[in-house]
């Protein structure tokens, strides 16, 4: 293994510092994963970790499964681990969480970094194929270093601490755009609940329920006639649609015969009561037929004071009635 962090003095940078600065310098290369590793550096560290992950190359080559490419985006901010066809960020490294960098001399394909990760403060070692840019990936990266140094002592260190605020206010944005992702599947999946919830089970929209007073009924109105409904309890009330048919003449509020004694059957008294009846009937008729046949003389006065109406008999039936 050969660190790239200390520049030979016969090897100049192979980039300007603009490039490095105010750009980013990009190579792909085949990304055989990341693994754990105990020390922040090393290169005994990086060769077990560099043999864990060809082994697992190995068996996904066997399961017919192909080692993913990546785009490498490196500066002195950091290096970027993209999806080479979405341009999507899968690894952000920052510069100073990287401790070591080195190629593989006896495979000059394979180089790695170590980094430090943000959330589980754990050391990665991230390893890579390349067939042809190994080695000079590996020193654009100590260049970046380099760069990076400089510039932190002609800052006094505020540099760094503003990257730091920075990398922290990317992760806070990461997480706000996750949590963001998540509410939006909610709300989505909330108004299919919905549009499911307002469907009849027969294809239809759902009509809307008239509203109900606190014991359940449609409230009352006088120009219409009821019609049952089913009630949100299950049971039927009634809705009130159209007017009313005028009730018949003769009838009284409850649509019944007014009750006259008069026309009732003779078993539904009594004897006693049934005979008294029947001679009220006959007086009654008689008091009728007297004044049918003599209209004027009923007309007066006198002749109204003299009426059979005021019989005995009469005043009996008003009694009784």
């Amino acid at each position: 293994m050969n660190r790239a962090f200390t520049r030979k003095k016969d090897k100049s940078w192979m980039h300007t510092p603009e490039a490095l600065a105010k750009h980013h310098i990009t190579y792909n290369a085949k990304f055989l994963g990341s693994t754990e590793v105990d020390q922040p550096k090393g290169t005994e560290v990086v060769r077990d970790a560099v043999r864990k992950l060809k082994f697992q190359r190995h068996i996904k080559k066997s399961e017919g499964l192909k080692i993913p490419k990546v785009e490498l985006q490196i500066s002195i901010y950091g290096v970027k681990i993209l999806d080479p066809k979405t341009k999507d960020v899968q690894h952000n490294c920052q510069l100073h969480r990287i401790s070591f960098c080195a190629d593989d001399k006896t495979d000059k394909r394979i180089f790695t970094f170590i980094c430090k990760d943000l959330e589980s403060n754990k050391h990665l070692c991230y390893v890579f194929d390349s067939e042809k840019c190994a080695e000079e990936i590996t020193l654009t990266i100590g260049q970046a270093f380099d760069l990076a140094y400089r510039k932190f002592l002609e800052s006094g260190g505020k540099d760094v601490e503003t990257r730091k605020q920075i990398g922290s206010l990317q992760k806070r944005i990461q997480e706000l755009e996750s949590e963001n992702s998540e509410l939006k599947k909610q709300l989505h999946n909330l108004e299919e609940q919905l549009m499911i919830s307002q469907v009849s089970p027969a294809g239809g929209v759902s009509v809307k329920a008239p509203p109900t007073d606190i014991f359940d009924m449609v409230p009352f109105s006088p120009g219409a006639v009821l019609t049952p409904v089913p009630a949100n309890n299950g049971t039927s009330t009634a809705q009130l649609l159209a007017r009313p048919a005028k009730s018949n003449a003769g009838k009284d509020l409850f649509g019944a015969e007014p009750f006259d004694p008069f026309i009732c059957g003779a078993s539904e008294f009594p004897p006693d009561i049934q005979s008294t009846l029947d001679e009220m009937q006959r007086q009654r008729w008689f008091v009728r037929s007297y004044c049918t046949l003599n209209p004027q003389r009923v007309s007066s006065s006198s002749e109204r004071r003299a009426c059979p109406c005021a019989h005995s008999g009469v005043s009996t039936a008003q009694s009784m009635l």
